[in-house]
């Protein structure tokens, strides 16, 4: 692996692509300690402090709306728009279904498409969130319409600078540039993460309980450290489902024997943000609502908001148990989007391939479809431990959900630097048959 990483920075074009790449993530950085103007953050953060939609906002989007900075947005309008864009290609608007299918003149047409209803997400959610945490907070100084706009404005331009750098990351970087930016975001906020667990460990318990807070800590660490490599193995595992060409002539207990590989978790982290947007929607609408001015309240709005309120609030039982199961109806839902038997049966059919002891056609479906709701299985119920475990842990310890180490971060981390790396060595090995095709 160390040789690897050396190879890396003695090629000069990997060498310059690496540095191009953490020179776009510095700006993305310092452009996150730029605070928007007329916002005092000292009550912001004191009210943002413990809010787990602002945790879940922040860590899907790589924004900062703790200090309220220009990036506090991030790249989650867009991501927004990318999975809704995504969604209707799937055959529910034909038209978006047929650029899908154009290629990559198609795609790019697509692409253009996602950016403007991102426009349009963004300035929506900046808008409605500046005047939510402002009715709730007084964080503005001068709270009217234009100040509204004023700010919006800004926080929608901020995220599609984001994804600008994302852009060029992508074109002369290394990686996919907006999940370098996300990746970017999570791993700059994770020594506070650890030094806030330890402050609430160790400085904050009791006389005579810091070495009890110290074994806490580390146990906490090395659950932190299982959990990564857990994650690597789910990760990258896959099921292969043995095909073999009509043509060929090898046999099934051949090591030539060809393979048809189906993730165990192939919608990744998709329906974690499904079931939070899910989680979180009617209670943003209903604080929208309460803060108009026509708004009156009654019996029946405020019991729709106390159980609005239990709905979203992860750390009691019942709401943790209605995320737990939006994720795994979620992870069955994308994934049989995302994986569509019908296809691939169809293109094995095509390319005269078949799955040896199963009868092409409907019965080559039906298998593929019974092993894909086997392994998702799997991948579901991984998904809703990794990402209830920050607010279990909050239930058993005195760590609040907002800064203990949740597996969803680590699920994206993950991922990034595993394609990052796959696709270094890629690079890495296409050059080294070009230099000796040269010789």
């Amino acid at each position: 692996m160390l040789k690897t990483f050396i190879s890396f920075f003695e090629n000069k074009d990997i060498r310059r692509k690496i540095l191009f790449t953490l020179g776009m993530l510095l700006v993305f950085r310092l452009g996150a300690a730029i605070t928007v103007p007329n916002i005092d953050t000292s009550k912001l953060v004191t009210g943002l402090s413990d809010n787990d939609l602002i945790a879940m906002m922040n860590m899907l989007g790589a924004g900062s709306w703790q200090t309220f900075s220009v990036f506090s947005m991030g790249v989650g309008p867009y991501i927004t728009a990318s999975i809704v864009i995504e969604l209707l290609a799937m055959d529910v608007i034909p038209p978006l279904a047929e650029l899908a299918k154009d290629g990559q003149k198609g795609r790019q047409k697509m692409d253009k498409i996602t950016r403007y209803l991102a426009v349009v997400l963004a300035f929506a959610q900046a808008y409605t969130l500046t005047m939510t945490f402002d009715k709730a907070y007084g964080i503005l100084e001068n709270n009217t319409v234009t100040a509204y706009l004023y700010t919006a404005t800004i926080l929608t331009a901020g995220s599609f600078f984001l994804v600008w750098i994302g852009d060029r990351i992508a074109a002369h970087g290394i990686g996919n540039g907006i999940s370098m930016i996300i990746f970017a975001g999570i791993v700059a906020n994770l020594p506070y993460q650890f030094y806030s667990s330890y402050v609430t460990l160790v400085n904050s318990a009791a006389e005579g309980e810091a070495f009890t807070g110290v074994l806490k800590f580390v146990l906490l660490v090395l659950m932190y450290i299982a959990i990564i490599v857990l994650v690597i193995y789910e990760t990258q595992a896959t099921r292969k489902i043995p095909i073999q060409y009509t043509s060929s002539t090898t046999k099934r207990n051949s090591a030539n024997l060809n393979y048809l590989p189906l993730k165990i978790n192939s919608a990744s982290v998709i329906p974690v943000i499904f079931a939070s947007t899910i989680m979180v929607a009617p209670k943003t609408i209903m604080a929208l609502i309460s803060n108009a001015s026509w708004y009156k309240t009654t019996d029946f709005t405020t019991k729709l908001i106390n159980i609005f309120d239990y709905i979203s609030d992860f750390t009691k039982i019942g709401g943790l148990l209605i995320y737990v199961v939006l994720i795994f109806f979620f992870t069955f839902f994308y994934t049989n989007l995302q994986v569509d038997p019908a296809k691939i049966t169809e293109n094995l059919n095509k390319s005269g391939t078949y799955i040896p002891g199963i009868r092409p056609g409907k019965e080559t479906q039906t298998y593929i479809s019974m092993v894909l709701n086997r392994i998702t299985l799997l991948g579901a119920l991984f998904l809703c431990f990794i990402a209830a475990l920050p607010h279990l842990l909050s239930m058993f310890t005195n760590i609040p959900s907002t800064i203990t180490m949740g597996g969803t971060s680590i699920i994206i981390v993950v991922g990034v630097a595993l394609e990052t790396v796959k696709d270094l060595e890629d690079q890495l090995t296409q050059k080294e048959y070009k230099g000796f095709m040269k010789r």
